[in-house]
């Protein structure tokens, strides 16, 4: 009775976590269930082993059987080591199985539960990039792109593409899949799907200073057909996000209003990656394959001064260096 009152609390909780509408998501749900159960096969004994030997050794039970010198049981020493070992082994197994299956890098091979992905299916591309403190979502197939609004089509395998502007966040839908960061100058991905039509929403899961707690988007799984339709209705709104209009949009603002943009840069995230959307600004990439070229050059120059004195050993000794790269050889 006394729980009943906390029971009635929770009646209205959204319990989308353990009941979401993604194949990843249920997934990911069954491996909380399975995971809690195996170690509750260890927890609940113990409870109640907890208030038998209370009440069984009480010091009013002048009945209890009295053993001081007893020191040793065998079979008790394999119940108490050999259960949680056994359980631990099945729980090691079901986490490493599960860890690989749903890793978020691994493309998709199947819809849902009996449901193959066919051979023909193409993934719907989603460029996602976490600001102060709003979500751009970029189609770079459909040519537009959405602020702090997210659409997908249904029993379609959606791959996204994910980093940030400034500081660290995560990028979670529990309708869809679990959380995975977003991070600035990296790439993460996440394949998933959404199975029915669903209206809810996604957020930042790591604290990214004051805007936080309003980084949020609107997330709507539908039908392949409203989602073309969709489309079409971003396209006619109008607006081009090119890069002078993303300098703007980077900058922090709270409770960002839904923006929608007809068209969008080719190559804005591959910039946003690699940092590099300001004019004069230089991509990572090419920094770090300058960089990388330098070395090499470095490491070559300082290997000359050894590869001239072999040289001249070799001819001192009536050997023959064809090139600086060719062993030598004796004549």
């Amino acid at each position: 009775m006394f729980l009943s009152p906390l029971l009635a609390a929770l009646a209205g909780c959204n319990t989308v976590v353990m009941n979401p509408s993604g194949d990843i998501a249920k997934q990911q749900a069954q491996l909380i269930i399975v995971s809690v159960a195996l170690m509750l096969l260890i927890i609940v004994p113990v409870f109640i082993l907890i208030i038998w030997f209370a009440r069984k050794y009480r010091a009013s039970n002048t009945e209890a059987e009295y053993a001081p010198d007893w020191d040793h049981s065998t079979k008790l020493e394999l119940v108490i080591w050999g259960a949680p070992l056994l359980i631990i082994i099945v729980l090691g197994l079901v986490t490493w199985i599960s860890t690989h299956k749903l890793d978020p890098y691994r493309p998709l091979d199947r819809i849902a539960e009996g449901r193959p992905i066919p051979a023909s299916a193409k993934p719907l591309i989603v460029q996602a990039v976490a600001m102060d403190w709003k979500w751009l979502f970029i189609y770079p197939e459909q040519g537009i792109a959405t602020v702090n609004e997210l659409v997908v089509p249904v029993d379609v395998p959606v791959r996204f593409k994910i980093s940030a502007t400034s500081v660290m966040n995560a990028f979670y839908v529990p309708e869809l899949a679990g959380m995975i960061y977003a991070m600035p100058g990296m790439e993460t991905t996440l394949n998933a799907v959404q199975n029915k039509a669903i209206q809810s929403v996604g957020f930042s899961a790591n604290y990214s200073g004051a805007g936080y707690s309003d980084m949020r988007f609107s997330y709507r799984g539908v039908p392949q057909g409203d989602f073309d339709g969709w489309v079409q209705s971003v396209k006619s709104a109008g607006g081009n996000l090119d890069r002078a209009g993303y300098l703007t949009l980077e900058k922090p603002s709270i409770k960002e209003p839904v923006h929608r943009y007809a068209a969008v840069d080719n190559d804005l995230f591959y910039r946003v990656l690699n940092r590099c959307v300001a004019d004069g600004a230089v991509c990572m990439d090419k920094m770090m394959n300058d960089d990388a070229k330098k070395a090499r050059e470095m490491a070559m120059l300082q290997h000359a001064p050894q590869q001239a004195a072999a040289t001249r050993l070799a001819q001192a000794n009536g050997e023959v260096c064809t090139t600086p790269n060719d062993p030598v050889k004796k004549k």
